[in-house]
């Protein structure tokens, strides 16, 4: 047997997936459970995917929590993006170390002492707390992620291509869009999804600055936890799951594609 793969790696690796992943696949497959009690089995049954679907409060939960995933994504993808350009490239400027403990701030500060000090935040400057609170405080959340993965493609970014293009007449904007923008595009799609999965996935953060009409789909599904699992849970899970697992796989394969093409290019730019 390989030394690499020894009886105890093995094993060690079977029960760690096991234990990542045994809980999912349990709770998709009570999802199809015939009977109304979670831990017994009943039969195979889709009755609760319909159930879900006319349960008025998940539904207004799922389009709340939708909407602001998509919001805080795209403008924490914008933000990191352009705090990674400036800690990458403008490596010298007054306040740089200032700029970066608070870009970064989010990533090891407890979402509880986040939570609260948005919430102070928010009732400091007379916001009412609802759908707009909850969206600001998760670009906030997430937009540190997307300048993590952001900066690191910068970091192994070739300047050389932006010289050239500079060099043969195009001006920086267009230098950027056209050269910059393609190559590092894998990581902002990378972090947009980051983004996104973080949060639908916040409970803490948007328990302290929702309020009214916008209650997201995981405090939803808290409360309803707490006075017991239903089946309808279940297949609200297993819908979020499926629907994150679709996203991935879409990403990973556009991704593949573009790295794909980009070295055709690059052979193509090399024999010529």
């Amino acid at each position: 047997m390989n030394p690499t793969w020894s009886r105890f790696n093995i094993t060690s690796i079977v029960l760690g997936f096991a234990f990542l992943y045994l809980p999912i696949v349990l709770l998709v497959v009570f999802s199809f459970n015939e009977s109304k009690l979670v831990t017994v089995w009943g039969g195979f049954s889709t009755k609760w995917y319909v159930s879900l679907f006319h349960n008025q409060g998940l539904m207004d939960a799922t389009w709340v929590t939708a909407r602001v995933a998509v919001i805080s994504a795209t403008v924490a993808t914008v933000l990191g993006t352009l705090a990674a350009l400036t800690l990458t490239r403008y490596t010298r400027f007054k306040g740089r170390m200032l700029f970066s403990g608070m870009v970064f701030a989010p990533l090891v500060m407890p979402e509880v002492i986040t939570g609260l000090s948005l919430l102070l935040l928010f009732v400091a400057v007379g916001l009412d707390r609802g759908f707009l609170t909850v969206t600001l405080a998760h670009i906030t959340l997430t937009m540190c992620f997307v300048a993590v993965v952001v900066q690191s493609r910068l970091i192994t970014f070739d300047r050389s291509l932006e010289e050239a293009a500079m060099d043969l007449g195009a001006p920086p904007v267009k230098t950027f869009f056209q050269i910059t923008l393609p190559v590092i595009m894998p990581a902002i799609v990378s972090g947009w999804m980051l983004a996104f999965t973080l949060s639908l996935d916040d409970l803490v953060i948007a328990s302290f600055t929702s309020g009214p009409g916008a209650t997201t789909l995981p405090m939803k599904i808290y409360s309803q936890v707490r006075l017991g699992v239903t089946p309808e849970i279940n297949a609200a899970c297993t819908i979020l799951i499926a629907v994150v697992t679709v996203g991935v796989i879409i990403a990973s394969l556009a991704n593949k594609r573009r790295e794909v093409q980009r070295q055709r290019d690059e052979q193509a730019a090399q024999r010529g």
